[in-house]
Order: structure tokens, then sequence, then C-alpha cells
């Protein structure tokens, strides 16, 4: 006998893939401001080819199972899948939308993998304590915040060094083709890595929400229809763009040139594709902006505007207690019903 409705249970999974589409659209930044600031691409256009390298993710799955390992994080890494409800889900997915809204909203770029975690643990926690967080699975995560922009900055720094060590006698003109191309390559690398890793954790909480209700038959997994609807809502939130974090990540930070562009992407997506092989659900923004101002830096430090790099980490430390806050409220609320 299923717990839940199935009306209900239905209109939980497609506010979970709300929620995948407002990840693409608040997360669209990621992979595309490096190629719009240095004006390889026109604004539509890096839209239109984020989202199709986002989708092209999932081929890499269907290739690689073992880069699903988010998806096992997220749905039974952070909270004993045995004490998820669908009151738990709902919470955790409101949390993590407010927080994604409030911050598109101020064109801050925050983290929306964070910020799901944060409705996780704070829908988890007000539905059944602090005994039923699984702590391995959210120290792994917690402790990604502060290495993942950090890695992403260092990448950035030696692709910067090696690259300009292996074009040291091009010519200016060479150097630039090369990296123009450069560029548009690891950029289309990020976005399958954004999109591998993010489109993941919309399928942990679709699958444990079925696990849960008894709609998933035998052990905890992600089913097939549940990644490509997940793939499909994320490509089409990036297609529908993120102009103001855009602005941020682009531009606002520090200026770039293609070099520095390539460098940025090269790092991050070394970063990002690492993660999703051993399961972490990386911010793909706080990977993509410490590689930013790690391109920056390997220019000059004070090409990087650090007053506009200070206010991105505060959002940072903040995202996920102000989810888990909203997720716990909106979880006690459900209980009046």
């Amino acid at each position: 006998m299923h717990e839940l409705a199935f009306p209900l249970l239905a209109g939980l999974i497609l506010l979970a893939l709300a929620f995948d589409f407002l990840n693409g659209l608040h997360d669209a930044a990621n992979s595309i401001a490096t190629v719009v600031a240095t004006r390889l691409l026109r604004p539509v256009q890096a839209v239109m080819f984020a989202a199709f390298f986002n989708f092209a993710a999932y081929f890499l799955s269907i290739s690689f199972p073992e880069l699903h390992r988010v998806a096992e994080t997220i749905g039974a890494g952070l909270i004993d899948k045995n004490l998820v409800t669908p009151a738990v889900v709902f919470g955790a997915l409101v949390g993590a939308m407010f927080w994604n809204i409030v911050t598109w909203i101020k064109g801050i770029p925050s983290s929306s993998s964070h910020a799901l975690v944060g409705g996780i643990v704070g829908a988890g926690v007000a539905h059944a304590g602090f005994e039923g967080i699984q702590w391995s699975g959210l120290n792994k995560t917690v402790i990604a915040i502060f290495l993942s922009p950090m890695l992403g900055m260092l990448l950035a720094m030696l692709v910067m060094l090696a690259s300009s060590w292996a074009l040291r006698r091009a010519t200016a003109k060479f150097a630039e083709k090369s990296f123009r191309r450069l560029h548009l390559f690891s950029s289309a690398a990020y976005s399958i890595s954004h999109g591998l890793n993010d489109a993941q954790k919309t399928m942990g909480i679709i699958a444990v929400l079925l696990y849960s209700t008894g709609y998933l038959d035998g052990e905890f997994h992600v089913p097939h229809w549940v990644a490509i609807s997940c793939y499909v809502a994320i490509a089409l939130g990036t297609l529908s763009g993120g102009w103001k974090i855009i602005e941020t990540m682009g531009g606002r930070i520090t200026k770039l040139s293609h070099h520095q562009g390539f460098a940025a992407s090269t790092g991050g997506s070394i970063m990002v594709f690492a993660a999703s092989w051993f399961g972490i659900p990386v911010s793909t923004t706080h990977t993509i902006t410490g590689s930013v101002i790690g391109a920056g830096v390997a220019r000059r430090a004070s090409a990087v505007r650090w007053g506009v790099a200070s206010n991105v980490v505060v959002a940072w430390f903040i995202t996920i207690p102000a989810s888990a806050v909203v997720a716990a409220i909106f979880y006690s609320l459900t209980r009046l019903f």
C-alpha cells in the first residue's frame, strides 16, 4: 500500500523538476559568463550553447554510471533515507527554491546545490532530529564548500601558467586564435560537468521520494525516466538564462581575456568532474567563481575586484543555514494540515 496518493506524488515530482529548472536558470552563468564577458559568443548564443551541453551530460552518464554517485549522496547520504517523508521533500525543495529566487533577484552567484543540501538537512532535522543526519555525507559536502573554490582557483592558475609556457614562442595572433578555440572547448566541458553534477541533485530528491512512498522497486536507485527528466529540466532552465548573475560572474569580479576564460573553465571542469566521480554534490557556482578569481590573480592580484568577490563569499557561508531554516519552517507548516 502506497503512503501517498499518486496526484500528490506527481505534484512533488513536478516541484522537484521546477527546482531543477530554477537551478539551470540560476546557474546559467557558470559555464557561459566567461564566453559572454570576452564576447566570444553573444548572450543568446551562449545560453543555447550551455543548454545543449548541459543535456549532453546525460549521454556521458549512460557511458559512465559511476558518475551518478552524486544522486546517491543527495538521496541517501545526507539524511537517513528511511526517515524521509513527502513533507520532508516538500520542505527541502521550498527552502532551496526560496533561497535561489532571492539570490537570483539580487544577482548573487550563490549555490543551488548547497541551498538544496541546506533544505534537506533543515527539513530532515525538523522531522527526525539530528540523529537522522548522515554525517559522513554532510561532512564531505561541507568540506567541499571550502575546497572547491580554492582548488578551482589553484587549477586555473596552474592552467594559466602551463598554457603560457606552452605558447611562449607563439606569435600574439596565433596565441589569441588558439585561446579563442580552447576557450570555447573548455566552456563546453564545464557546461557538461555542470549538467552532470547538478541534475543529479534533483534525481536524488525524486528517487528518495519514490523510495519513501513505496513507488521505487528494490534498493535505492535512480530510474531512467527520472534521470532524463532532470537533464531536460536543467537544460530548459539554462536556456532561460540568468542575466544578472552572468554579469557578476563574467565582468564584475574581474575582466577576462580568452586565455583567462580558457583557464577558468578548464580548472573548474576538472574540479567538478572529479567531484562527480567521488559522489560529492559540489557547488558549480563556487568552483567557477574560484576559477575566475584564480585566472584574474594569475595576471595580477589587483585585477580582481575583491569587494565583489567578498560579497559572493558571504553568500556561500549563509546559503546552507538560510535555506535550512526556511525548509524547517515550511516542513512545520505541513504539520498543520
